[in-house]
């Protein structure tokens, strides 16, 4: 996904998962994806493309790719390559160039998120959003991706022109990652680490944004102690490499990408000594 602008502006999250070694993390060999839901490992080297032509050459484990703009064959190409494939779909704002923009009721859509043609959703109306979201989340499946990453699921701490509650977020939050379970997709929490503690029981990993720019890193404690993969995308080359050390000792798997995610850059810090 793409970075979220209040990542850039004012407070922002984000977290990533483990440490391995090249060697060992040099991507898995043709044809040992198995059948199954997909049950991340803690240690997950990973590899984040949201536009453009998707790069096939890094050696990661898993590709994280947009979900409309990703046909079935680029999914096989990489499944054959022996990678997890995951579904990036944006959840809590409202997109005017997806095709299915016209099913949203206009009640629910709030105010632009400061990217150019988004709108925060209201997640309370379930009744409205739900059957938008299932379709969706069951569009990733068929087109065979492993895993689900949900965009914008921190509406609750943003300006988003509706009075959602922490509390309404996470119920939201919760019933995107039973239907994706429900459908055998693996899921993500995305962004909110003051939420990790509630949501980690529900998720299978969390993938966050600069968590080590905003200190924020040790509130994913939660999903670390459960065997679960952290996933930490930081955009400041300057950080580079100070947060893969400090990632590598906690086991968070970071990676630096461009914020326009298009696979400009990308600097894995699995590898990089732990300091």
């Amino acid at each position: 996904m793409r970075p979220r602008l209040t990542a850039l502006i004012v407070v922002s999250v984000v977290a990533v998962v483990a440490v391995v070694a090249v060697a060992a993390t040099a991507g898995a060999r043709p044809g040992a994806v198995s059948r199954g839901r997909w049950h991340p490992p803690q240690h997950l080297t990973w590899y984040w493309q949201l536009q453009g032509r998707v790069r096939t050459s890094p050696a990661a484990q898993a590709y994280d790719i947009d979900g409309f703009d990703t046909g079935r064959s680029v999914v096989a190409r990489l499944h054959a390559a022996g990678r997890r494939v995951v579904c990036y779909i944006d959840v809590g704002t409202w997109e005017n160039w997806r095709p299915d923009r016209n099913a949203f009721p206009g009640r629910i859509l709030g105010r632009p998120n400061g990217w150019p043609g988004e709108r925060w959703l209201d997640v309370r109306a379930l009744g409205a959003l739900g059957p938008i979201m299932r379709a969706r989340i069951r569009m990733c499946k068929s087109k065979g991706f492993d895993a689900l990453e949900p965009d914008n699921i921190d509406g609750w701490e943003n300006g988003t022109g509706f009075p959602i509650s922490a509390r309404q977020q996470a119920r939201y939050d919760i019933w995107i990652a039973r239907t994706a379970h429900s459908v055998g997709l693996a899921v993500f929490q995305k962004n909110d680490p003051e939420q990790a503690a509630a949501l980690e029981p529900y998720f299978d990993g969390e993938l966050d944004e600069q968590c080590r720019q905003y200190d924020e890193c040790s509130s994913l404690q939660p999903y670390l102690a459960a065997g679960k993969p952290v996933l930490d995308a930081e955009y400041s080359s300057g950080l580079y490499p100070a947060f893969c050390m400090a990632d590598n000792r906690v086991g968070i798997m970071g990676a630096l990408f461009s914020t326009s995610l298009d696979g400009s850059v990308y600097r894995p810090c699995w590898g990089t000594p732990a300091g």
